[in-house]
């Protein structure tokens, strides 16, 4: 059996289908709405500390947004990490689901609020438990592996195009607060791990 052609005929197929994951990321991102992008700013800028949370593929995407927010200056906190402090008033809580419907994340929601936190989430639906105890959301309709029945249909796996948009609209904040702090890599850079 010659596996080797199947796998040339993949990569041969391969920048085709970079485009189409593109392609989705890029129409699930242009529903954004500028208040709930402004709102979420806001809540980063006059946050304290900045708690986060998330499970499964999500959370792996929403670690890579804590660690850059702590690089920009932050008090950033992974909710579970043995060095995470205790959330109050005056703290921010973010979260992402693309289903909002993950139970854990959103017992964590209320307790936060409960402790005077206000809580924000980058979720994939609002008509969702998440997305009505939520504070403030920014809704990126990309499906869940909950959701079969949405609007938008995607080639992937169930979710994927939720959490790449996700990444990518974390990174465009990140570049965003980048630019506001002047552009400068040194800041950032002297609170880069260097136990690596």
């Amino acid at each position: 059996m010659d596996c080797g052609l199947g796998f040339d005929i993949v990569l041969m197929n391969i920048q085709g289908l970079i485009e189409a994951i593109l392609d989705e990321s890029r129409n699930v991102l242009l529903g954004l709405q500028k208040d709930s992008v402004q709102r979420f700013m806001q809540g980063l800028e006059q946050g304290e500390r900045i708690f986060f949370a998330a499970q499964g593929r999500s959370g792996y995407i929403l670690r890579c947004f804590c660690m850059r927010l702590m690089h920009l200056g932050y008090q950033a906190f992974f909710v579970g990490d043995t060095n995470t402090s205790k959330i109050r008033k005056g703290d921010i809580l973010v979260v992402v689901s693309g289903s909002g419907q993950t139970k854990l994340t959103h017992e964590l929601i209320k307790l936060a609020q409960q402790q005077g936190a206000l809580t924000y989430g980058v979720i994939g639906r609002e008509d969702s438990p998440m997305g009505r105890a939520l504070d403030y959301s920014v809704c990126l309709p990309g499906g869940s592996k909950n959701d079969y029945s949405c609007d938008f249909h995607s080639i992937q796996p169930p979710g994927s195009s939720f959490e790449q948009a996700a990444f990518i609209f974390f990174e465009t904040i990140v570049l965003a607060i980048f630019q506001k702090q002047g552009s400068d890599p040194r800041p950032l850079l002297d609170r880069h791990a260097n136990l690596e």
